[in-house]
């Protein structure tokens, strides 16, 4: 049986602009660059130019109200859809003009350079072997097969399979594999061409000339022991190899020369660099901390006067037509946008400031002097009530912006930590622990490494009482491994 019944429900909704404004504040500079070049491309009323002022505009915004044009009431605007004309919520905020920059910013620019890929380097190499057309086609597939470290992570069978179905060359893995080892293998930078790690050292040691005892030994080692000598199980190898401990060392010493990733060792000018382009810079002025935002790139935004004009001009035509009536809309909704996505800018950048002016003076200690003991514990919370906004809004800024220093550039998130207590009631940051935990590792005497039960006694003794678990968890987060694995002759 049908019934129906009356119930009262609140729900909390973001609103659009809200949606875009936490959008742009989570965007790093570079990337807001580019979602302002979009805008603008998007948006013929949104343009690049010198301040334009609120009242030059008032005349047309007073008639703005709740999506209604004044003098024009029987324009039907409920079946118009703003998501339709401003996709996945992009829905900017509004104002007329921003300017993202201050006079004194210091103008920087990136060199780009030209020149050839690691894969054309090897094809290059390839055509110095003598190969008929169809091997050399199969050689140069095989080559755009190998990754930036130089390395086949493929089956050689699925080569095979690709090699009929896209290029329409049958062959089998034996050929494959053959012009890998005789041609590819062979080229520069040696060790390219390799399917794990092991034969990556193998073909490295094989091509050494003169070929010594030693590297006889090292070349016995990858190929017999490989798994022990991974595991540092120097011992075992000693009594297998039948060799002492002085040629065990050399040979490891020649094993370590190697390099484990052949390709990144290409020289070639167009080697893909990451650029870091720090969002924050802050500077010592006089014993003062001075912050700046980086808004060098970014152009100033106003409305476009056209648009504004065009407006006006269909306001005061008395008849209008259908088309007439649908460009008002039109005009309305790309001037209401630009507007939206001006103020949401403005807003960005009030937050930004806001948030890492509270960092700033938060840890005022550190950036004064650089020294990491000085990194109060820190969490999102501490700052999001300092500054009266939520803890999402600074987890955004933080989590993907760069600040400059004098000390460096480094990740904003990185200076949060958690807090420990040491024995004296104090709370130190977690960072502080590390950097001890790190400190410890790197004097310790390493044929005898210390184990995470001897390291969480050290620690104890200088008095940080923390468990032997925290101790393996911050170890993993150092990228130290176990002291097994860090052990030499």
């Amino acid at each position: 049986m049908l019934k129906q019944e009356l119930y009262l429900k609140l729900q909390q909704k973001l609103s659009p602009q809200q949606i875009q404004l936490m959008k742009l504040v989570q965007l790093p500079t570079i990337a807001f660059e580019q979602r302002i070049k979009q805008e603008m491309e998007e948006n013929p009323a949104l343009e690049e130019g010198s301040e334009f002022s609120d009242e030059d505009f008032a005349a047309e915004s007073d008639t703005w109200e709740d999506g209604e044009y004044e003098g024009e009431s029987n324009i039907d605007t409920s079946d118009i859809n703003i998501d339709e004309y401003l996709s996945d919520d992009e829905i900017p905020n509004y104002k007329t003009y921003t300017n993202n920059y201050s006079d004194d910013d210091e103008d920087r620019s990136t060199p780009y350079a030209q020149g050839v890929s690691f894969i054309d380097f090897l094809e290059s190499q390839l055509r110095t072997f003598r190969l008929d057309e169809e091997e050399f086609l199969i050689a140069e597939f095989i080559i755009g097969n190998i990754d930036d470290d130089g390395y086949i992570r493929r089956d050689l069978q699925a080569i095979v399979d690709d090699l009929a179905f896209t290029q329409n060359i049958y062959t089998d893995k034996a050929e494959v594999e053959q012009l890998l080892k005789n041609y590819i293998q062979k080229l520069d930078p040696i060790g390219v061409g390799a399917r794990d790690l092991q034969e990556c050292l193998l073909i490295q040691l094989e091509n050494k000339t003169p070929q010594t005892e030693t590297t006889e030994l090292a070349i016995d080692l990858m190929s017999k022991s490989f798994e022990a000598f991974t595991k540092k199980h120097y011992t075992r190898l000693m009594q297998k190899h039948d060799v002492t401990e002085s040629q065990l060392k050399s040979a490891v010493s020649e094993i370590e020369k190697l390099n484990p990733k052949p390709g990144k060792s290409f020289s070639g000018n167009t080697k893909e660099v990451e650029h870091i382009t720090p969002d924050f810079t802050i500077k010592i002025v006089e014993g003062d901390l001075e912050l700046s935002l980086n808004g060098r790139n970014v152009p100033e935004l106003r409305i476009s006067n056209s648009y504004a004009e065009m407006l006006d001009t269909y306001k005061h035509t008395e008849k209008k037509s259908n088309e007439q009536k649908e460009a008002v809309l039109f005009v309305k909704q790309k001037l209401d946008a630009a507007k939206w996505f001006i103020d949401a800018i403005t807003q960005r950048r009030n937050t930004l400031l806001i948030t890492m002016q509270a960092i700033m003076q938060f840890q005022q200690e550190y950036f004064l002097t650089g020294d990491e003991t000085k990194i109060k514990p820190m969490i999102l919370k501490d700052i999001a009530d300092l500054i009266g906004m939520d803890i999402s809004t600074v987890s955004r800024v933080a989590n993907s912006k760069y600040v400059n220093t004098p000390y460096g550039t480094f990740l904003i998130k990185d200076l949060f930590s958690e807090s420990l207590t040491n024995e004296e009631g104090e709370e130190v940051s977690t960072r502080e622990i590390k950097r001890i935990l790190q400190d410890v590792i790197g004097e310790e005497d390493k044929k005898k490494p210390l184990t995470d039960e001897k390291l969480t006694e050290i620690l104890k003794e200088k008095g940080y009482p923390i468990a032997r678990r925290t101790i393996a968890k911050y170890r993993e987060q150092l990228n130290i491994p176990v002291a097994r694995l860090r052990k030499e002759i």
